[in-house]
């Protein structure tokens, strides 16, 4: 049933990708692009600046980046791998939104074609969806643990043949908590064979899960066994690189060629591309590692402490991403929409600490989503946190 030509809708199939004269000559007196060569337009310039050539475009391929982020994946595979990514299977986007809305331009039509998200989930989707003429439909995760429904998505996308794409953000945002990889998989199996679509699943904060022995909980590796499956990354989170907006897709290599055609050509800049190809060295990816462990130790020591606080109920979601979902209780013991946008406005306002409300979101009533920074900051976000809540329950 799953027909990757009979998905991607028919104009991008015939897409031609945007070729130049940089495709085949990259040396010599280059006048192809109607650069300006005298330089930037810099009072000063750095050495790196000057390395980076930021006059020409940049490269519209960034093999040697693919390579070392592959490398990377490769090195602690998903324990159901059985075929080691290469270059083919990677397209790079500024961000993962910019992904997010490629794979809606890919395959769905618009005012025809819907997407199936699983709520609560990240709310660019909606965002996306809704800017390019796509029909959402819900299922919503199942309670108290944030896992999908299998039996029920199943049901939805063979009814409904115009659900083109189901997205699945795991370690969920904002509940924290990774999609089980084998129920995923189980999904992918099932569906190929009673439904035309794509399983996207979006690891923002895969590297703050812990690992299963030896094996990442990672679903990149998987691309190449399963064609339904794409899946998303980003530098933003453990990489700390939010600013140089470096998102990651993964997908069998005959979809990752078209949407490296649907693409901008240049749309990595210099910029971009150097800080990430130093980020994902092995020195690069050490710092990371180091980093994320402390998020971790941070991670426990931050929910503990605020779950023995009196006016605090459960952890909503997991621990499995750099931030915590936790419930906000009023005097009475009782979940708090009210109380938990009081402290959330009063910890911003008062007290220079911002964390996020979440309390609307499905299932999330009384949720503050709470983000793990350095102990220091975290130390001062416990005093502050306590403080205020008991005063508003005073």
């Amino acid at each position: 049933m799953f027909d990757l030509n009979t998905l991607v809708r028919p104009n991008i199939l015939t897409l031609e990708p945007y070729r130049c004269a940089r495709d085949d000559f990259k040396v010599g007196i280059l006048l192809d692009a109607n650069e300006n060569t005298h330089g930037p337009a810099l009072s000063e310039i750095s050495e790196t600046e000057k390395f980076l050539e930021l006059n020409r475009y940049p490269d519209p391929h960034q093999h040697e980046l693919k390579q070392q982020i592959i490398n990377f994946r490769n090195s602690k595979p998903n324990q159901y791998s059985e075929q080691p990514l290469e270059i083919e299977n990677l397209c790079l986007g500024v961000g993962s939104d910019e992904s997010i809305d490629m794979l809606l331009r890919c395959c769905c039509k618009p005012g025809e074609d819907k997407l199936l998200i699983c709520p609560p989930t990240y709310g660019m989707y909606n965002i996306c969806a809704t800017i390019n003429d796509v029909e959402i439909v819900r299922i919503p995760l199942t309670v108290p643990d944030f896992q999908i429904d299998s039996n029920a998505i199943l049901n939805k996308i063979t009814e409904d043949p115009n659900i083109k794409l189901l997205y699945l953000t795991s370690p969920g945002n904002p509940t924290a908590k990774l999609i089980n990889v084998e129920s995923i998989i189980d999904l992918l199996k099932r569906s190929s064979s009673k439904w035309n679509g794509l399983i996207v699943v979006d690891e923002a904060y895969i590297d703050f899960t812990l690992p299963n022995g030896s094996y990442s909980q990672s679903m990149s590796t998987l691309v190449n066994q399963f064609p339904n499956l794409v899946v998303l990354q980003t530098l933003s989170k453990s990489f700390g690189l939010a600013g140089i907006r470096l998102g990651i897709t993964y997908t069998n290599k005959k979809l990752s060629k078209l949407l490296n055609s649907m693409k901008y050509p240049y749309n990595i800049s210099s910029l971009t591309s150097n800080v990430a190809l130093k980020a994902t060295t092995k020195e690069g990816i050490s710092i990371m590692q180091d980093y994320v462990k402390k998020i971790i130790e941070q991670r426990e020591i931050v929910l503990n402490k605020i779950l023995d606080l009196k006016y605090v109920g459960k952890n909503l979601g997991g621990k499995d991403a750099n931030f915590i979902l936790v419930e906000i209780l009023d005097k009475f013991g009782k979940p708090s929409n009210e109380i938990a946008s009081k402290l959330y406005n009063t910890l911003a306002v008062d007290n220079s600490v911002v964390v996020r409300f979440r309390g609307n979101e499905l299932n999330c009533f009384g949720g503050l989503r709470i983000s793990i920074g350095t102990e220091e900051e975290n130390k001062t976000l416990l005093y502050k946190f306590e403080r205020v809540l008991n005063e508003l329950n005073a």
